[in-house]
Protein backbone atom coordinates (compact mmCIF):
# COMPACT_ATOMS: atom_id res chain seq x y z
CA UNK A 1 0.00 0.00 0.00
CA UNK A 2 2.74 2.54 0.79
CA UNK A 3 4.15 1.98 -2.36
CA UNK A 4 1.27 1.90 -4.63
CA UNK A 5 0.69 5.58 -2.75
CA UNK A 6 4.11 6.75 -3.37
CA UNK A 7 3.46 5.90 -7.08
CA UNK A 8 0.63 8.19 -6.75
CA UNK A 9 2.32 11.12 -5.11
CA UNK A 10 5.35 10.69 -8.31
CA UNK A 11 2.45 10.58 -10.89
CA UNK A 12 1.22 13.65 -9.38
CA UNK A 13 4.28 15.70 -9.29
CA UNK A 14 5.43 14.57 -12.77
CA UNK A 15 1.82 16.22 -13.53
CA UNK A 16 2.47 19.42 -11.89
CA UNK A 17 5.34 20.46 -14.87
CA UNK A 18 4.98 21.79 -17.80
CA UNK A 19 6.88 22.72 -20.96
CA UNK A 20 6.14 25.03 -23.69
CA UNK A 21 6.13 23.54 -27.37
CA UNK A 22 3.84 25.01 -29.49
CA UNK A 23 2.94 28.71 -29.99
CA UNK A 24 0.47 31.27 -32.27
CA UNK A 25 1.04 34.33 -33.94
CA UNK A 26 -2.53 36.27 -34.73
CA UNK A 27 -4.20 32.60 -33.72
CA UNK A 28 -2.20 31.37 -36.53
CA UNK A 29 -0.49 27.51 -34.71
CA UNK A 30 2.70 26.65 -35.28
CA UNK A 31 3.58 22.71 -35.49
CA UNK A 32 5.19 20.96 -32.15
CA UNK A 33 8.81 22.33 -31.78
CA UNK A 34 8.54 23.78 -35.06
CA UNK A 35 10.13 27.22 -34.30
CA UNK A 36 10.42 26.17 -30.13
CA UNK A 37 14.26 25.16 -29.59
CA UNK A 38 13.60 21.53 -27.74
CA UNK A 39 13.87 21.91 -24.13
CA UNK A 40 15.65 19.49 -22.12
CA UNK A 41 12.84 18.41 -20.30
CA UNK A 42 10.88 17.43 -23.35
CA UNK A 43 10.11 14.09 -21.91
CA UNK A 44 9.48 14.87 -18.04
CA UNK A 45 8.70 18.46 -18.11
CA UNK A 46 10.48 18.66 -14.99
CA UNK A 47 11.82 22.90 -14.23
CA UNK A 48 15.15 24.17 -13.74
CA UNK A 49 15.98 25.09 -9.92
CA UNK A 50 19.55 26.66 -10.09
CA UNK A 51 19.30 30.48 -10.69
CA UNK A 52 22.80 30.19 -12.22
CA UNK A 53 21.92 27.51 -14.72
CA UNK A 54 23.51 27.78 -17.99
CA UNK A 55 20.12 26.23 -18.79
CA UNK A 56 18.27 29.59 -17.81
CA UNK A 57 18.96 31.07 -21.42
CA UNK A 58 16.62 28.85 -23.38
CA UNK A 59 16.73 24.98 -21.63
CA UNK A 60 18.18 23.37 -25.09
CA UNK A 61 17.92 19.78 -25.39
CA UNK A 62 21.04 20.26 -27.62
CA UNK A 63 22.75 23.66 -27.46
CA UNK A 64 24.30 24.67 -30.57
CA UNK A 65 22.11 22.22 -32.95
CA UNK A 66 18.97 24.34 -32.68
CA UNK A 67 17.34 23.16 -35.88
CA UNK A 68 14.22 24.54 -35.93
CA UNK A 69 12.34 27.06 -38.28
CA UNK A 70 12.56 30.97 -38.26
CA UNK A 71 8.66 32.12 -37.98
CA UNK A 72 8.00 35.96 -39.63
CA UNK A 73 5.64 37.66 -37.65
CA UNK A 74 4.35 41.35 -37.41
CA UNK A 75 5.67 43.60 -34.91
CA UNK A 76 2.30 44.12 -32.24
CA UNK A 77 1.03 40.03 -33.23
CA UNK A 78 -0.75 38.32 -30.40
CA UNK A 79 1.56 35.65 -28.90
CA UNK A 80 -0.01 32.63 -27.34
CA UNK A 81 2.52 29.98 -25.82
CA UNK A 82 0.49 26.95 -25.36
CA UNK A 83 1.35 24.76 -21.94
CA UNK A 84 1.59 21.58 -21.61
CA UNK A 85 -0.53 20.49 -19.59
CA UNK A 86 -1.85 23.42 -18.14
CA UNK A 87 0.14 25.96 -15.28
CA UNK A 88 0.39 24.44 -12.49
CA UNK A 89 1.88 26.45 -10.00
CA UNK A 90 1.34 30.21 -8.65
CA UNK A 91 4.03 32.79 -9.79
CA UNK A 92 4.59 35.29 -12.77
CA UNK A 93 4.81 34.25 -16.36
CA UNK A 94 7.37 36.83 -18.48
CA UNK A 95 8.25 37.29 -22.13
CA UNK A 96 11.75 38.31 -22.82
CA UNK A 97 13.20 39.12 -26.69
CA UNK A 98 16.77 39.48 -27.58
CA UNK A 99 17.47 40.75 -30.76
CA UNK A 100 20.05 38.74 -33.18
CA UNK A 101 23.40 40.58 -33.68
CA UNK A 102 23.96 41.60 -37.46
CA UNK A 103 25.73 39.31 -39.47
CA UNK A 104 24.90 36.34 -37.48
CA UNK A 105 21.56 33.84 -38.02
CA UNK A 106 18.56 33.45 -35.09
CA UNK A 107 19.59 29.79 -35.81
CA UNK A 108 23.40 29.87 -35.25
CA UNK A 109 22.74 32.07 -32.55
CA UNK A 110 22.66 30.79 -28.77
CA UNK A 111 21.38 34.13 -26.70
CA UNK A 112 24.33 34.45 -24.58
CA UNK A 113 25.29 37.56 -22.71
CA UNK A 114 23.57 41.02 -21.68
CA UNK A 115 20.82 40.77 -24.80
CA UNK A 116 17.49 40.43 -23.38
CA UNK A 117 15.03 42.66 -22.39
CA UNK A 118 11.57 42.14 -20.82
CA UNK A 119 8.53 42.82 -22.88
CA UNK A 120 5.50 41.58 -20.62
CA UNK A 121 4.56 40.16 -17.25
CA UNK A 122 1.29 39.26 -15.93
CA UNK A 123 0.62 40.90 -12.50
CA UNK A 124 -0.39 38.97 -9.79
CA UNK A 125 -3.89 39.12 -8.42
CA UNK A 126 -3.55 40.31 -4.45
CA UNK A 127 -6.56 39.54 -2.10
CA UNK A 128 -7.28 39.46 1.38
CA UNK A 129 -7.23 35.62 1.38
CA UNK A 130 -4.24 34.88 -1.17
CA UNK A 131 -1.81 35.68 -3.50
CA UNK A 132 -2.53 34.36 -7.07
CA UNK A 133 -1.82 34.73 -11.06
CA UNK A 134 -3.65 35.01 -14.17
CA UNK A 135 -1.71 31.76 -15.53
CA UNK A 136 -2.59 29.83 -12.92
CA UNK A 137 -4.16 26.59 -14.25
CA UNK A 138 -4.31 28.37 -17.85
CA UNK A 139 -2.99 26.04 -20.61
CA UNK A 140 -1.72 29.32 -22.68
CA UNK A 141 0.18 32.49 -21.68
CA UNK A 142 -0.61 35.23 -23.93
CA UNK A 143 0.56 38.71 -24.85
CA UNK A 144 1.57 41.19 -27.84
CA UNK A 145 4.37 41.51 -28.99
CA UNK A 146 5.78 45.16 -29.52
CA UNK A 147 4.74 47.81 -32.18
CA UNK A 148 7.48 49.70 -31.75
CA UNK A 149 10.15 46.44 -31.79
CA UNK A 150 13.15 47.38 -34.52
CA UNK A 151 12.86 44.85 -37.63
CA UNK A 152 14.70 41.75 -37.56
CA UNK A 153 15.45 38.41 -35.78
CA UNK A 154 14.86 37.41 -32.48
CA UNK A 155 14.89 34.89 -30.10
CA UNK A 156 11.29 35.09 -28.30
CA UNK A 157 11.59 33.35 -24.30
CA UNK A 158 8.56 32.33 -22.36
CA UNK A 159 8.82 31.78 -18.99
CA UNK A 160 6.84 30.78 -15.92
CA UNK A 161 8.61 30.97 -12.70
CA UNK A 162 6.59 28.46 -10.66
CA UNK A 163 6.64 29.83 -6.29
CA UNK A 164 4.44 27.15 -4.64
CA UNK A 165 7.38 26.12 -2.44
CA UNK A 166 9.35 28.89 -0.46
CA UNK A 167 13.12 29.70 -0.80
CA UNK A 168 13.04 26.66 -4.04
CA UNK A 169 11.58 28.81 -7.47
CA UNK A 170 11.09 26.43 -10.40
CA UNK A 171 11.50 28.05 -13.55
CA UNK A 172 9.49 26.69 -16.69
CA UNK A 173 10.30 28.27 -20.23
CA UNK A 174 11.58 27.52 -23.58
CA UNK A 175 12.48 29.75 -26.85
CA UNK A 176 11.15 30.43 -30.58
CA UNK A 177 12.97 32.07 -33.55
CA UNK A 178 11.54 34.70 -35.02
CA UNK A 179 11.97 37.41 -37.66
CA UNK A 180 10.08 40.66 -36.62
CA UNK A 181 8.61 43.12 -39.96
CA UNK A 182 6.61 46.17 -39.49
CA UNK A 183 7.88 47.54 -36.55
CA UNK A 184 8.89 50.92 -35.99
CA UNK A 185 11.96 50.88 -34.86
CA UNK A 186 11.62 53.27 -32.24
CA UNK A 187 11.95 51.10 -28.83
CA UNK A 188 15.27 51.29 -27.13
CA UNK A 189 15.54 48.89 -24.51
CA UNK A 190 18.01 50.17 -21.61
CA UNK A 191 19.55 47.73 -18.98
CA UNK A 192 19.40 44.37 -20.76
CA UNK A 193 19.80 41.45 -19.12
CA UNK A 194 21.24 37.88 -19.17
CA UNK A 195 20.25 34.03 -18.68
CA UNK A 196 21.90 33.43 -16.33
CA UNK A 197 22.43 36.19 -14.21
CA UNK A 198 19.32 38.03 -14.71
CA UNK A 199 17.93 36.74 -11.54
CA UNK A 200 19.40 35.97 -8.15
CA UNK A 201 17.82 34.22 -5.24
CA UNK A 202 18.55 37.65 -3.13
CA UNK A 203 15.83 38.32 -5.51
CA UNK A 204 12.54 39.36 -3.44
CA UNK A 205 10.27 37.63 -6.20
CA UNK A 206 11.63 34.71 -5.96
CA UNK A 207 12.14 34.23 -1.87
CA UNK A 208 8.59 35.40 -1.79
CA UNK A 209 6.52 33.50 0.78
CA UNK A 210 2.63 33.12 -0.89
CA UNK A 211 0.92 31.68 1.88
CA UNK A 212 1.92 33.74 5.56
CA UNK A 213 1.90 36.59 5.92
CA UNK A 214 -0.25 36.80 2.59
CA UNK A 215 1.68 39.21 1.22
CA UNK A 216 0.43 42.78 0.44
CA UNK A 217 2.40 43.40 -3.03
CA UNK A 218 4.80 41.01 -5.10
CA UNK A 219 7.86 42.62 -6.82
Amino acid sequence: MKAATALLSLAHLASAHYTFRTVEFDGQPTSEWGIIRKTANFETAGPIEDVTSEQLTCYELNPGSHGVGVLDVQAGAAVSFTSSPAIFHPGPSLAYLAKVPAGTSVSDWDGKGAVWFKIWQDEAIITSSGISWPSLQSPTIDFDLPECLENGEYLLRVEHIGLHTTLEPQFYLSCAQINVSGGSGSYSPAGLLSFPGAYSMNDSGLKANLYWPIPTEYM
